[in-house]
This record gives C-alpha cells, sequence and structure tokens, in this order.
C-alpha cells in the first residue's frame, strides 16, 4: 500500500483553509513518505473497455450507505438534490445542441503567440468553459519528427512492451531522450505557465501555478487501421474515488449540496483538490497527484477520422451532471427519473479503474453525437484538458499515416507533488517507470534511455526535481522553501 503523501484532510465545508499547523504536517508528511512500486501491466488496466472482458460487476452493498452518507456530509435534502437534477438536465437539453451544431469548431485554437503575450478574458472564458484547448507553434514540425524519428530508433534498439502486446500502439516508455527534451522544451514549460494560472488557489500558499514541474507519462504511435487502442469515453485520476473519499468529493461540494448550488461550481478552485485521495485502490495508471491539465504534444500531422483525441466540451456542466447522476435512476416504463438512495449503483464507477461512461450509463451528455474530435494538428502542436474532462479515442484510425504524441501533462509545484517528483526523479535515474504506473523493470537495461546529463537547461531540470526550485520572496518562497528540503534535504 502506498503511503500517503499528505495529511488525509477531512474538514466540514464551512472549515478555513488550512492553517500554519496543517502546512507543517504537509512538509512532514510529503518529506517522509516513500512509494512502493505499483504491479506489472499496461495502459489496459485502468480501463473496462481494454480488458479481456467488459462485464463490470456490482459494487458491494455498502455503496447504497455512501450515497446516504455523501447527501448527509454534503447537507443536502432530497428535495434539494431533486431539483439540481432537473435543472441539471435542462441545462444539458441546450448545451448539447450547441455542442452538436459547431462540430470541431467549439474546441478552442491559440497560438504561442497569444501564450507569450497573455491569453485574453475572452480566450481564457472560452477555454474554461470547453475544458480544452489546442496550443499551435510552440514546438517546429521538424523538432517534433526528429523527437518521433529518436522514438523509433529506441523501440528498434530495445525489448519494449505496450499495449496490445502483439501490435503495440501504447508503449510502456517514460525515459527516452526525445520525451525528456519535450518535457523540459522551454516552449511547452512556457505553455503549461500560462495554462496554470487559469486555476487558483485561495490561500495563495500551497500551489505556485507559476512553477510547472513534469510528470513523466508514456507515448503513442498509434498505426493506419487500428482499432484496439479504444478508449471509451472517460474521466482520470480516479472514478468511485469522488464520492467515496470525503476530501475529493468536497472539490465537488456545490453539485453535491443540492439547489442550484451546481451553478457555481469552480473546476479551477484547488482548495480541496491539493488533499483529494484519487488513488484509494492503489491500482497502476491512477494519478495520485495535482494534475490540473491532462495534455499531448502531437508528433505527427492528424485529422479527424486518424485516430485522435475526442473530449466532452462543457465541462463544468457535464460535472454536474457525472457527479448527480448515481443517485437518479428512470423511472418505471422509461418515465421520469427518480431518485435512487437504495441501489449501489454508481454508473461507470470501479474501484481501481477510472470514470467511464458511455450513452446507456449517462444518456443525457448524448456521448455519440457530442463527443467532439479534435481538428486537424500538425507535428508540435499541443492540446490540453482539464482533468475533468471527458475524454476518448477514436474507435478506428482511418488515416494513411501514424497518429502519435507524448503525453505530458501541466503539473503545478505543491508539497504532494514534489514528493511525488522525488520520488519520480530516483525512478528516472534507474530507467524505471514512473511512480504511478505499472511497475517492473521498465527501461533499467535499455540502450539509449534518458539520463540527468540530457536536460541542460535549469528550467528543465528544476522541472525534474534535479535542482533546487528559485523563490521569488513573499510571493512562493515558504512553498519553494518546502518543496526544496522535500527534494533535496
Amino acid at each position: 500500500m502506498i503511503v500517503s503523501t499528505i495529511f488525509h484532510a477531512r474538514h466540514s465545508l464551512s472549515t478555513q483553509l488550512p492553517s500554519r499547523t496543517h502546512s507543517r504536517t504537509m512538509i512532514a508528511a510529503a518529506t517522509q513518505a516513500k512509494r512502493v512500486a505499483k504491479e506489472e501491466g499496461t495502459i489496459a488496466d485502468v480501463f473496462t473497455t481494454l480488458g479481456p472482458g467488459t462485464e463490470v460487476a456490482a459494487l458491494p452493498a455498502r455503496f447504497a450507505q455512501l450515497k446516504k452518507d455523501v447527501l448527509t456530509d454534503m447537507g443536502a435534502t432530497h428535495a434539494s438534490i431533486v431539483q439540481a437534477w432537473k435543472q441539471v438536465l435542462v441545462a444539458l437539453e441546450g448545451r448539447t445542441k450547441e455542442v452538436i451544431s459547431l462540430g470541431g469548431e467549439v474546441i478552442p485554437r491559440v497560438s504561442f503567440t497569444d501564450i507569450k503575450r497573455g491569453l485574453s478574458d475572452t480566450q481564457k472564458d472560452v477555454i474554461k468553459k470547453s475544458g480544452v484547448v489546442v496550443v499551435t507553434g510552440a514546438v517546429s514540425k521538424e523538432e517534433a519528427l526528429r523527437w518521433k524519428a529518436s522514438v523509433k530508433e529506441y523501440i528498434a534498439a530495445n525489448p519494449v512492451k505496450g499495449f496490445p502486446a502483439h501490435d503495440i500502439q501504447a508503449y510502456e516508455l517514460y525515459n527516452t531522450k526525445p520525451q525528456i527534451a519535450a518535457r523540459t522544451h522551454p516552449a511547452i514549460l512556457r505553455t503549461q505557465q500560462e495554462l496554470l494560472q487559469l486555476w487558483h488557489d485561495p490561500s495563495n500558499k500551497h500551489v505556485d501555478f507559476s512553477t510547472p514541474i513534469s510528470y513523466f507519462d508514456r507515448l503513442r504511435i498509434r498505426t493506419p487501421g487500428d482499432s484496439s487502442f479504444t478508449l471509451g469515453p472517460h474521466i482520470d485520476g480516479g472514478s468511485v474515488e469522488r464520492w467515496e473519499d470525503p476530501t475529493f468529493r468536497r472539490v465537488f461540494h456545490r453539485i453535491l449540496e443540492g439547489g442550484t448550488g451546481w451553478k457555481s461550481h469552480d473546476p479551477f478552485d484547488v482548495s480541496w483538490r491539493m488533499d483529494a485521495k484519487q488513488d484509494l485502490y492503489n491500482a497502476p495508471n491512477q494519478c495520485s497527484i495535482l494534475r490540473c491539465w491532462q495534455g499531448w504534444t502531437s508528433l505527427s500531422t492528424t485529422g479527424v477520422g486518424e485516430g485522435t483525441l475526442r473530449v466532452l466540451p462543457m465541462l463544468s456542466l457535464a460535472t454536474a451532471y457525472i457527479m448527480l447522476r448515481p443517485f437518479f435512476r428512470p423511472g418505471p416504463a422509461g418515465g421520469e427519473w427518480e431518485l435512487d438512495l437504495e441501489s449501489s449503483s454508481f454508473p461507470g464507477s470501479v474501484p481501481g479503474k477510472g470514470q467511464e461512461l458511455n450513452e446507456e450509463t449517462h444518456p443525457h451528455l448524448r456521448l455519440g453525437e457530442t463527443m467532439t474530435s479534435i481538428p486537424e494538428i500538425q507535428p508540435g502542436d499541443q492540446v490540453y484538458w482539464h482533468c475533468d474532462t471527458v475524454h476518448s479515442v477514436e474507435k478506428l484510425h482511418g488515416g494513411q499515416h501514424d497518429s502519435s504524441v507524448f503525453y505530458i501533462p501541466a503539473v503545478p509545484l505543491s508539497l504532494k507533488n514534489a514528493s511525488y517528483i522525488r520520488d519520480q526523479r530516483a525512478n528516472f535515474l534507474h530507467g524505471l517507470p514512473a511512480p504511478d504506473f505499472p511497475g517492473g523493470s521498465g527501461e533499467s537495461t535499455f540502450k539509449g534511455r534518458a539520463m540527468p546529463q540530457d536536460i541542460t537547461t535549469s528550467q528543465g531540470r528544476r522541472a525534474l526535481g534535479l535542482e533546487p526550485f528559485v523563490s521569488r520572496g513573499v510571493e512562493n518562497g515558504e512553498l519553494v522553501d518546502a518543496a526544496n528540503r522535500v527534494l533535496f534535504g
């Protein structure tokens, strides 16, 4: 069992933000905690749709009691939760029609010039509403293609693993030189810095959104005609944990309190996410840290129908529906939906997996029509989506060339995250998989894997925990000092 890297706060909703005593506890926990390796495996371990069987067993009876406990904890009444549900369904009718009519135009696209200049309020609003953004021009096409060529050489020279085993599309590779080059690329880090600014920490001292750090993830080279790497609509970062963990559910307390509270849910407020336990079941592939934006950097020209990413571009509204869904079921003979506090059903939630959705479990989202493919992108383009955004991969790669990406999310500096990159750094030095991912010997014996000397910029070395972070005085000094103690003693 992984030791928690952070004090598990169980505050009431009236509790103020973490106190100085709480901060000291966080520092001590982050400094002392150590992780154990996850079991070996692949990306298939976190998705029922990629596993050998898609049948989902009913959850234990205790989850029926969990529903009641959640509503009691959030101060919701039967009437208030029904009111919220009905309002969300009405709002979804309008938004789903809008998304369907807009198609790919609903996905905002900004240039790296916009990033360097600073996103406008209008751009920020559109990104926040959709929960996704495409960033063009940060990395040149030529550089991205060189990264892909280098990765292919590495794959040819080493006994790689991935999914599916007979024709790998998603590789269990974390420590290649081009991956490290991309993660520490100044323009990619600058992009992440700007997008992290859309988030906020009301305490102004527990998360530094101006300092992106590197969270190692795998890579994909999807070949033409592939239909095996078919990730259905899902959300990463746990499933039933969203309700089961007392801190995680407080991220969504405005929704779960019922009434009109769902309208004021702020998916960019980090207050409760800092301590949320997203990996209660210690499963491989479950993110254990504060990962604000998931993302990838493209290594190929990929258009609609060519095995690309799909997203549900209605962040707050979809989140409200997903969080309320377990509390309701269709009425008799398909009639009006009714409150369900007796069954253990949390649709699409399997302990140890990601939160999965389909048209049967979440019908009001109209996923068959609203899941929107990313319009054509070029090598070097980046795509980021909020950690609560529903996303999937096109079922079939119908193009003529590979659809390839490095998964590179945007992750801010915090004590919890500093503890993680300390352990990630140790794994990197030995060529092992990143701590949240399937374990085993990884690339420890591989030829040509990356080493610390391959990172030549101070910003890049700091992002990997190889050099101390730099304080900006009162703005982030206390956090930086604490993070450096976690990393360097």
